[in-house]
């Protein structure tokens, strides 16, 4: 299985940018989405970047990234509202 994770570009670089992400420094291949600015934050998938992302965005799919890490560690539960802030409105708008 193959999990994106947001990156930010660091160096931007026309085929390849230096990008910062949870899993430290890493070359991102920008072919798929062209050359970005530095600041920007994209999903990178096996070292390939393939959407541009907004902070918001990044910061919700790295809860969601840290949320799976702690099930993976060992813990019985989740706080499913902070690290799946969506999914948890669309509870509460469901009546659950």
């Amino acid at each position: 299985m193959c999990l994106g994770t947001p990156v930010q570009v660091v160096q931007s670089g026309e085929v390849m940018s230096l990008c910062h992400g949870r899993n430290g420094d890493e070359d991102v291949n920008m072919l798929l989405i062209g050359q970005q600015p530095v600041g920007t934050w994209v999903l990178s998938f096996l070292g390939w970047a393939r959407e541009v992302l907004d902070e918001q965005q990044a910061i919700e799919i790295n809860l969601a990234l840290d949320g799976l890490q702690e099930i993976m560690d060992g813990a019985d539960t989740i706080d499913v509202p902070r690290h799946f802030p969506g999914l948890g409105k669309t509870w509460e708008e469901a009546g659950r």
